[in-house]
């Protein structure tokens, strides 16, 4: 597998194609200068809300940004050397060997009976407290 290009250095080049400086393309883009910085030198993951505003920006699509970070991700988790031996230690899944729906009991003719209960309504309560008729309004 090549070597994948962190997304900060494909950002990176992209700045230099446009002679752009961090401070400009924050300003532009609505990122602090630092954000910038951490985006060049890979501290900072590009996220949705980066990748929008740069496509919008540079004239890409988000799934160039996003698709970049992502390949990076998988390319750097691949290399881990604790997680080799989780990876190969999982088994694939096999088709078919999904969790079977209980049986139908021969009482319900095959089918799944559900217990229906139907609650009876409370009968309506007539307020407490007066007896005598209401005041007219006068």
């Amino acid at each position: 597998m090549a070597k994948e290009q962190s997304p900060g250095a494909v950002f990176k080049s992209f700045m230099d194609q446009y002679d752009l400086t961090a401070a400009k393309i924050a300003g532009d883009i609505k990122l602090s200068q630092s954000s910038i910085r951490l985006l060049i030198g890979g501290k900072l993951k590009i996220s949705v809300p980066i990748a929008l505003r740069l496509s919008k920006y540079f004239g890409t699509k988000p799934e160039y940004w996003t698709n970049l970070q992502i390949a990076y991700e998988l390319a750097e988790s691949a290399k881990n050397p604790k997680l080799a031996p989780i990876l190969k230690a999982i088994p694939r899944a096999k088709k078919g060997e999904a969790p079977k729906k209980p049986r139908a009991s021969a009482k319900t003719g095959g089918r799944t009976a559900a217990k229906k209960t139907t609650a009876k309504k409370p009968a309506a309560r007539k307020p407490a407290g007066r007896t005598s008729k209401p005041r007219s309004a006068n």
